[in-house]
C-alpha cells in the first residue's frame, strides 16, 4: 500500500497551519511552523491560488490531517453523498469515526499516525474482537479497548498516567480501564478542526 514517507512537517508548512501530525512535538519550539511559508525553493514566491486551488488545498489538508490517501478519501466522500444530511458534514463524521482517529481521540496515542500504527500492530479490540484495521468505521455502542496483554506496554501506561486529552462528547472514556465507548455519532460541532468542508464538496462536484 502506498504511504507518505517524507517529513511530516513539510505538510503543515504546505497547508499553512499546524496539522498536529507529530503529537507533542507540535507544541514545542521544534515545530517547523515557525517558518510560515510553504517548503521548497520557491515557497516564498508562491502566488495567490485560484478558486480551484483553494478547494484543492482544503481537500489536501483534510486528507493529511486524517492520514489517508486519495482513493480512500474519494470512497468516503461517495459514501457521505449517499447518506442523509449534508455531504460535507457526513464526510467529516465518517473520518472522525475511523478506528485510528477514535484511538487518538480517546487519548491512547499522541497523534493519528501513532494511533494507526498501534491499531495495525494489534493492540486494540472492538466489542471484544480483534481490531487491527485503521479504516474500520465505528458505530454507536461500539466499545474500543486496549488488549489485555498490551496493557503492560510502557508506551500505553505512560499515556494513561499523563492523560490530559479533552475527550469529545460522542465518546465515553474509562482511562484506568484503557477503554472507550461510542455513545453517539459525531456532529459538526464536535469536530474542533479548521475545515471548510463545503470547499471539498464543491471540488468533487465539478
Amino acid at each position: 500500500m502506498a504511504r507518505y514517507t517524507e517529513a511530516s512537517c513539510r505538510l503543515c508548512r504546505r497547508e499553512g497551519m499546524k496539522l498536529f501530525l507529530k503529537g507533542d512535538r507540535c507544541y514545542t519550539d521544534k515545530c517547523a511552523m515557525k517558518r510560515s511559508y510553504p517548503p521548497g525553493q520557491h515557497g516564498q514566491g508562491r502566488k495567490k491560488s485560484s478558486e480551484y486551488g483553494i478547494q484543492l488545498r482544503e481537500k489536501q489538508k483534510v486528507k493529511r490531517i486524517y492520514g489517508i490517501l486519495e482513493t480512500q478519501f474519494r470512497n468516503l466522500f461517495e459514501k457521505a453523498e449517499k447518506m442523509n444530511g449534508m455531504a460535507g458534514e457526513n464526510l467529516l463524521s465518517l473520518l472522525e469515526r475511523r478506528l485510528d482517529n477514535v484511538v487518538y481521540r480517546m487519548g491512547l496515542a499522541n497523534s493519528r499516525k501513532e494511533a494507526r500504527q498501534l491499531v495495525r500492530h494489534g493492540h486494540f479490540t472492538m466489542n471484544g474482537h480483534k481490531a487491527n484495521i485503521p479504516s474500520m468505521v465505528v458505530e454507536v455502542g461500539d466499545v474500543i479497548a486496549v488488549k489485555e496483554r498490551s496493557r503492560s506496554s510502557a508506551k500505553l501506561k505512560s499515556l494513561v498516567e499523563n492523560f490530559t486529552r479533552v475527550v469529545p462528547n460522542w465518546l465515553e472514556v474509562n482511562v484506568e480501564a484503557m477503554s472507550g465507548k461510542v455513545v453517539s455519532l459525531p456532529t459538526r460541532e464536535d469536530i474542533d478542526l479548521e475545515i471548510a468542508e463545503h470547499l471539498i464538496v464543491e471540488l468533487y462536484s465539478k
